[in-house]
């Protein structure tokens, strides 16, 4: 689950971490109340959005202006233009896609006096099952370019879940950052204070970019991004309330009710398999022979027939889908449920897209079956591979 730039900075003061003071507004109205409250003489308008690049990005609307979704404003009137001209505007940036993410929020912030910019973040590494920190002194810069065309000006470690983080931590940030005296001692700080925040929240991953050394020798986060690890917001009811559904895919969200793993992609055979291995072999297998595929869902393996209604309904509530295939190997999952949920599914909301259904495992003879005399024009398939040429043949109309 990913939360807002505002939201992030709240969670990271509760830790310690040295954040600047800001004020997040829903309405353009509340633009110049916020910029009073706090002061000046500089602001930063800051767009709201779960993606990044915001400062390089375009809004769509020419009425939105040319500047980007991160705006400096030196007067109140100007913190009051941007935010008429920003809210409700549609943001492109490199992470958006061409369709970009329409702007419900923004944060103003006090402006910063900037003297150094640095990349620090933290993530889960699968490898090692540690924290890892990667430390660049390349601040404000895309990481993914960074490490293409300049590698060696990224460092990392892992931290030992059995010691946590140590002093050593801090000094090696500050010996990448090339920071001494106070400066050393506050990233030694720092470090510490994001360990246990990340730790304490179950965080998937947290990336501060920037990380500035202001000129009067204070470090600070001017920016922040974290993800939380979904299984472990159970743990976590006050970041679970954080949750904005306004930048969640709507069929993502109807799944997340069912516990299904769905996420939507943009290709046009829709997909219900159980288990994460065999759907992401059913995703490649659809594009190795010439189409895309419109979603990854996982049903689970103890899938109720509750459940594989509800996300064939999800699946078939795509207008991008022109065909589905259903790949189900039982084991814990058994193939007449499937059955029973596909038929019931097909007869709640109609099919008028081509179904090709694979089944194997426990119960197949049942499922198949139950399919077979279901009356419903649902195309069988032998195996993965067959199934898989029959639906891309079926969509391309062969």
């Amino acid at each position: 689950m990913n939360i807002h730039e505002y939201q992030a900075k709240a969670v990271l003061k509760e830790f310690g971490v040295a954040v600047s003071r800001g004020v997040p507004i829903l309405k353009a109205a509340d633009a110049e109340a916020a910029a009073k409250e706090l002061g000046g003489p500089l602001w930063v308008v800051k767009s709201q959005i779960h993606a990044g690049g915001r400062g390089k990005g375009k809004f769509k609307e020419a009425s939105a202006g040319d500047k980007g979704g991160v705006r400096l404003a030196k007067s109140i009137d100007e913190v009051k233009q941007f935010a008429g001209e920003m809210l409700g505007a549609t943001l492109v940036t490199v992470q958006t896609g061409p369709a970009g993410k329409q702007v419900n929020r923004l944060y103003i912030e006090d402006g910063s006096d900037i003297a150094k910019e640095f990349y620090l973040s933290a993530l889960v590494d699968r490898e090692t099952s540690e924290v890892a920190f990667i430390v660049s002194t390349e601040g404000g810069m895309d990481i993914e370019e960074v490490a293409h065309k300049t590698p060696e000006k990224i460092v990392t470690f892992s931290i030992d879940p059995a010691t946590g983080v140590m002093p050593h931590h801090g000094r090696r940030v500050a010996q990448a950052l090339g920071l001494k005296g106070d400066l050393a001692k506050q990233a030694e700080t720092l470090v510490a204070q994001l360990y246990t925040a990340f730790t304490a929240k179950d965080m998937a991953m947290l990336e501060i970019n920037p990380l500035i050394v202001t000129k009067q020798g204070d470090l600070r986060c001017l920016d922040a991004k974290i993800s939380f690890d979904s299984n472990a917001l159970y743990r976590h009811p006050d970041i679970v309330a954080l949750r904005d559904t306004t930048e969640e895919d709507a069929k993502e969200i109807e799944a997340s009710k069912y516990d299904l793993a769905y996420i939507a992609l943009d290709g046009t055979i829709g997909c219900m398999v159980n288990g994460a291995g065999l759907a992401m072999a059913t995703l490649d297998i659809i594009k190795l022979y010439g189409e895309s595929p419109a979603n990854f869902l996982d049903v689970g393996g103890g899938a109720s027939e509750e459940k594989v209604t509800a996300a064939f309904k999800i699946i078939t509530a795509d207008p991008n889908v022109k065909g589905i295939l259903v790949n189900i190997f039982g084991g814990i999952m058994k193939c007449d449920v499937i059955a029973r949920g596909v038929i019931a599914a097909v007869k709640a909301v109609g099919l008028q897209v081509p179904l090709v259904v694979r089944l194997e495992g426990t119960n197949v003879e049942e499922g198949k079956t139950i399919i077979r005399e279901s009356g419903l024009n649902v195309v069988p398939a032998d195996d993965l591979d067959d199934a898989a040429q029959k639906i891309v043949n079926a969509v391309k109309g062969k």
